[in-house]
């Protein structure tokens, strides 16, 4: 960034304006991606349809049973 010389109070407020804005646009979007980085997951909801519910159930067992095999592969290579 290159520094900004400023001749008039104006154009100091008028910068400071812009920031705020890029700030709280900024702010905006953080605060949304928050919000959906923890939302309950559209199976879990009583709307659902049994078969979304299910693929969910399947889905999840599947990366349990991965991570157990994972494991358990990972304990037997250090094991010693």
């Amino acid at each position: 960034m290159t520094p900004t010389s400023y001749t008039t109070i104006e154009e100091i407020q008028l910068r400071k304006a812009m920031l705020q804005t890029e700030i709280q646009k900024d702010s905006n979007k953080l605060s949304n991606e928050w919000s959906s980085l923890f939302k309950k997951p559209e199976a879990l909801d009583r709307k659902a349809s049994p078969t979304k519910r299910f693929n969910s159930l399947l889905s999840t067992g599947a990366g349990l049973f991965d991570a157990m095999i994972l494991g358990w592969k990972l304990y037997r290579k250090f094991k010693k």
